[in-house]
């Protein structure tokens, strides 16, 4: 069953398949031609693969190992990615072998016997007992498929969950916790029971044209829990497999497993995830949600087209036309700073870091859901996203030196080594100090998400040896041209700004200024929480490509609407407040996490709350740099084009 050869046709979600052979009375299967290369027999062994167990109540996983479950001897794990080992992924064989159409009955992998007596073994059995109240949940692996448990939820709907609990409890006043409803057997106060049996399906199409080939198309597993009385010779039937709070003595849990194969003609292997994705429903509120973001994209574009088209018009045409000084000493609004508007902002060298750091991940995020919508990043490709996002962010470092070194030139600036060094350093920086804090959270904590020792220096490597001469080179090119012509010239005396009126004072523009973006953004935003923290597949990738063009519209003209206010009111410190303004947005992602937090997680804890938080702040950064970027260059090109029309003495 090891023929996972490559094809040439790669189906959308992943570039791998095993085709198996027919057996019994079929005649000898052919050698063919396949991929252009003479195509091996295929066998006939189907491997099972377990990933690392997770859990909604905890934000630490743990690898298939840390738990006292019967172990696969002497095979190799497959090899990692790097976004898989970022997400903590840690894919290995198990014990469970199964061959192609042979139905097993109650076969017994191994059986686990706990003397309470023995610390070493009572410290194995409460950490079982612990992962059972947390409601830690198993992740099985066929042929890149997950394998899967399908139980019907309300509404008459069926969800299939790519994973299944190790157990469940029974709390000391009778009340049954997460699977432990699926059955009234479970009743025992104070009790765990656990999953120590699985049915599993294996459904199969024959594959036309290919002689005597055979697809896997689904695994689905039902977990049960058997109290075999002769682990020797299981017959899976009786009580369940109690483990009471209380008990003592010798415990023993023996693993057994039922495996059964069904041809499946409707399914074809190119779609064989679309009945795992299909249980999610959630794309008629994908749709509201895009319809509402579109509804304030329109009311903000009509805005913006009425203030260009008519105000600024009219404005433009009535100042070109004045003739006489005296005529000129009627001016007032905007017009009357284009002496001051492109005047250096205060601390002009965080800011142009800032838009160099926020141009990185412009771009960054912009490449790799374009890609995702294409398919290449779909979950069937483990850790693709995180590996595709990585790399593009250590390449993109030259456009994040240019656009720092260009700004803050025009901004007057002549310490150049220390604006490359703050682009090279400050972002990444922070990001990588969070990071790496919380990996020592998790490594002191024993969780499979804790990054290798090798794979920080990895990644430590690819930052300093690719990513900051990237940035240097950028900034090379960057001082090397003539700083930004600016259509009008800067006035040697700044002008007095006026009083200002509460709404047009820097903080309520700045608060107003995220609101709109965020409530484009918020219903996706609740999917993206929910696949990093409650354990479901995020595929909607086309959706979200479509939320981030609405982003990106909604942060350019939320932000030259009030840059236009404030320049009528005769304020020309724009620089910041454009960046900030759309960069609030990430202040209301971050009360909206905190919501999210308290409000749909069961996540308890110190260490738990703790890594939440600490992944939330790296999200917010990011997002504060992304959203503030779009915003100070649409302001600067609406600050550019309404000053190049006027005519100026």
């Amino acid at each position: 069953m090891d023929c996972s050869e490559r094809s040439v046709a790669v189906d959308s979600h992943h570039s791998q398949h095993l085709s198996v052979r027919l057996p019994a009375s079929s005649p000898a299967p052919v050698r063919q031609l396949y991929a252009g290369k003479e195509k091996p027999e295929c066998k006939s062994g189907i491997e099972l693969f377990v990933n690392r167990l997770d859990s909604v109540e905890s934000v630490l996983p743990y690898e298939y190992t840390a738990f006292d479950f019967c172990q696969a001897e002497g095979k190799k794990r497959p090899s990692e990615n790097l976004g898989q080992v970022l997400f903590g992924e840690r894919i290995e064989p198990s014990p469970y072998r199964f061959t192609f159409n042979k139905r097993e009955t109650c076969k017994s992998v191994c059986t686990k016997t706990y003397d309470t007596t023995k610390p070493e073994d009572k410290q194995k059995l409460d950490f079982l007992k612990k992962s059972m109240l947390l409601n830690y949940q198993h992740h099985w692996i066929v042929d890149n498929m997950p394998v899967t448990w399908c139980y019907d939820v309300e509404d008459g709907q069926r969800f299939c969950n790519p994973g299944f609990p190790i157990g469940c409890y029974i709390t000391e006043d009778g009340r049954p916790k997460d699977a432990c409803v699926i059955n009234s057997e479970f009743h025992e106060k104070d009790t765990f029971y656990i999953f120590n049996h699985v049915d599993i399906k294996i459904y199969y199409h024959v594959v036309e044209n290919e002689a005597l080939g055979a697809r896997l198309v689904a695994a689905k597993l039902e977990p049960k829990s058997y109290k075999h009385t002769h682990p020797d010779n299981p017959d899976c039937s009786g009580v369940p497999m109690d483990i009471s709070n209380k008990a003592s003595g010798e415990v023993k849990i023996a693993y057994t497993y039922s495996v059964t194969f069904h041809e499946e003609k409707n399914i074809r292997w190119a779609s064989r995830w679309d009945y795992i994705l299909e249980s999610m429903p959630h794309t008629h509120i994908q749709w509201f949600s895009i319809m509402n973001s579109l509804v304030i994209v329109l009311f903000l574009s009509g805005m913006v087209a009425m203030i260009m088209l008519r105000t600024l018009h009219k404005d433009i045409a009535r100042y070109n036309q004045m003739d006489s000084t005296e005529d000129a000493q009627e001016e007032f609004g905007w017009k009357l700073v284009h002496g001051d508007i492109f005047r250096p902002p205060r601390k002009g060298m965080l800011l142009s870091v800032f838009l160099g750091s926020g141009t990185q991940i412009l771009i960054m995020t912009f490449v790799t859901l374009f890609f995702a919508c294409l398919g290449f990043l779909s979950p069937a490709n483990r850790g693709a996203l995180m590996t595709c996002a990585v790399v593009l962010w250590v390449l993109l470092g030259t456009p994040a030196g240019y656009v720092a070194a260009r700004f803050y030139k025009s901004f007057g600036g002549e310490k150049w080594k220390t604006n490359v060094l703050l682009t090279s350093f400050l972002c990444p920086g922070i990001v990588f100090a969070d990071f790496f804090i919380m990996n020592l959270i998790l490594w002191g904590e024993g969780s499979s998400a804790a990054i290798p020792f090798g794979t920080l220096v990895a990644i430590l490597a690819l930052w300093f040896c690719i990513s900051v001469p990237l940035t240097f080179i950028g900034a090379y090119f960057g001082f090397k041209k003539n700083a930004i012509e600016h259509p009008v010239r800067t006035n040697q005396i700044p002008r007095q700004i006026p009083e200002q009126s509460f709404y047009t004072k820097p903080l309520p523009g700045i608060i107003m200024g995220g609101i709109l973006p965020f409530g484009c953004i918020f219903i996706q935003l609740f999917f993206i929480l929910n696949s990093i923290w409650s354990h479901q597949m995020y595929y909607m990738f086309g959706f979200l490509f479509l939320v981030f063009i609405i982003l990106v519209i909604t942060c350019s003209e939320a932000t030259i609407l009030l840059c236009y206010f404030h320049l009528c009111a005769e304020d020309y410190h724009w620089q910041w407040r454009s960046f900030l303004t759309s960069g609030f947005t990430a202040v209301y992602f971050l009360i909206y996490a905190i919501h999210y937090f308290f409000s749909k997680l069961q996540i308890t804890g110190t260490a738990s709350t703790i890594l939440y938080f600490g992944y939330t702040m790296i999200m917010v950064l990011i997002f504060f740099l992304f959203t503030g970027t779009i915003g100070f260059f649409a302001c600067f090109w609406f600050v550019t084009k309404i000053y190049s029309v006027v005519k100026v003495d």
